[in-house]
C-alpha cells in the first residue's frame, strides 16, 4: 500500500550503482544515471514530469552525506525508534542524539537529468568540494568527497577502489 509519497514499501526501488559527479560553484551536481532511475521511481512528481525530491543530510556515522527519497523517512524513523527503545539509559531515557542525527536532512528538488543543489551545511560537513562520489547502499545513496573516502579507515575497500577508478577515468588526482 502506498505510504502517502506514491510508492509502497514493497514497491521501492533499491539504490545500487556508483559514479562521480562534478560539483559547480553553487553546489549543483547530477546524480549518476545508475542511481537516478531508482530515485525517480521512489520519488515521483505529482505532476508526472521528470525529476522529484531527494532528501540530503549528514550520515549518522561517516563523514559523508546520505540521500534518499521522501518515502524512506517513515522507514528511517521507525528504525531509529526501535534502536532507541533497545538502548535506554539507566534512567529509562532514550539517546536523543539518535533522532537528532537521523533527522538530519533537507528536501531538495532534482530535475530530469538528476541535477540538484546540495544544501550548504551538509556539503561543508562532508568536505565536498569540486567532486562528489555517489554509492548506492540499497536504502539510500552515500555522497562522499573522494579524498575523504579514500583516506577513511572504516569503509569497504571495494567502495574506495571504485572511487579511485572513477577519479582516474576523469583525470582527478587524489
Amino acid at each position: 500500500m502506498p505510504d502517502g509519497c506514491g510508492v509502497s514499501v514493497d514497491d521501492r526501488s533499491e539504490y545500487q550503482g556508483d559514479g562521480l559527479g562534478l560539483v559547480d560553484d553553487k553546489g549543483r551536481v547530477a546524480i549518476p544515471a545508475s542511481l537516478r532511475q531508482a530515485l525517480a521511481t521512489n520519488s515521483p512528481r505529482a505532476d508526472g514530469k521528470d525529476g522529484g525530491t531527494v532528501i540530503v543530510g549528514v550520515h549518522p556515522q561517516q563523514k559523508c552525506l546520505r540521500a534518499y527519497d521522501p518515502a524512506y523517512v517513515k522507514i528511517l524513523k521507525a528504525e531509529i525508534e526501535a534502536i532507541q527503545a533497545r538502548q535506554l539509559n539507566e534512567l529509562g531515557e532514550p539517546n536523543y542524539n539518535l533522532k537528532r542525527r537521523g533527522a538530519s536532512g533537507e528536501p531538495v528538488p532534482f530535475d530530469g537529468s538528476g541535477r540538484f543543489i546540495m544544501p550548504g551545511f551538509p556539503r561543508d560537513y562532508a568536505n565536498i568540494g569540486e567532486n562528489a562520489f555517489f554509492w548506492g547502499t540499497f536504502d539510500w545513496i552515500e555522497i562522499w568527497d573522494p579524498k575523504t573516502l579514500v583516506d577513511a579507515v572504516d569503509v569497504d575497500p571495494a567502495m574506495q577502489a571504485a572511487c579511485r577508478y572513477h577519479c582516474k577515468v576523469k583525470g582527478i588526482a587524489l
